[in-house]
């Protein structure tokens, strides 16, 4: 059986990993017959968002704490990721992969990434080894990589920002992924489009498909 690193970033849409995303990524691996492993950086979130309101709240919380919830505990510091251990690494999005994992929410294209999270993509890169990426998280592909061909479905300035990376966007509607060949990533859209959890699940399912296939 293969087996496939999920990032989380926390847990929740606003300042963590979209859940549904996460799940559904996770459901997706388990029904086509393979392993996974969930990881997070063991850092601060940038902020704690009140999800009933929407309004910041005065509080810290850990991404790999929070992460935890999702995972029901079986989780490991992203730290602890080797390449050469998994056949491929997925990113769920949600806002926490532009704020916790890289800072595109706050910067744009002059955002940083976490270094545990830049050393996961450039091993598996050098692994020769897949990488997936749904709804805001291929931004942070696109930082680290740069000449990558990617989709976050079809939101013009959010696709203009990635584009000033350097890569190549293209435009994706619901359950439609984009493969890059050079780098073996693949993305689709997701939450970056007004969707149901039924269309999630296409996308997600899509995504592990093809990995499954190149890996």
């Amino acid at each position: 059986m293969k087996n496939i690193a999920v990032v989380l970033a926390g847990n929740g849409v606003y300042d963590g990993a979209e859940i549904h995303e996460a799940t559904l990524t996770m459901l997706a691996i388990a029904q086509q017959g393979a392993n996974y492993q969930c990881f997070a950086p063991d850092t601060n979130q940038a902020h704690v968002i009140n999800h009933l309101s929407g309004e910041e709240m005065p509080e810290t919380r850990n991404v790999l704490v929070e992460a935890a919830r999702i995972a029901r505990g079986n989780i490991k510091a992203l730290s602890e990721y080797k390449a050469e251990e998994f056949d491929a690494i997925v990113f769920p999005g949600g806002f926490g992969a532009a704020k916790n994992l890289c800072t595109f929410a706050f910067d744009g294209p002059n955002c940083k990434v976490n270094a545990d999270v830049e050393t996961a993509i450039k091993e598996t890169v050098s692994a020769g080894k897949p990488i997936g990426a749904l709804c805001i998280s291929p931004a942070l592909i696109a930082k680290v990589l740069g000449d990558v061909q990617l989709t976050i479905g079809s939101d013009k300035g959010t696709a203009e920002a990635i584009e000033t990376l350097g890569a190549k966007h293209i435009t994706t509607t619901h359950g439609e992924i984009v493969v890059d060949e050079k780098y073996k990533v693949v993305t689709t859209p997701c939450y970056m489009l007004d969707a149901t959890i039924s269309q999630i699940a296409v996308g997600a399912s899509n995504v592990i498909a093809k990995i499954l296939e190149i890996a």
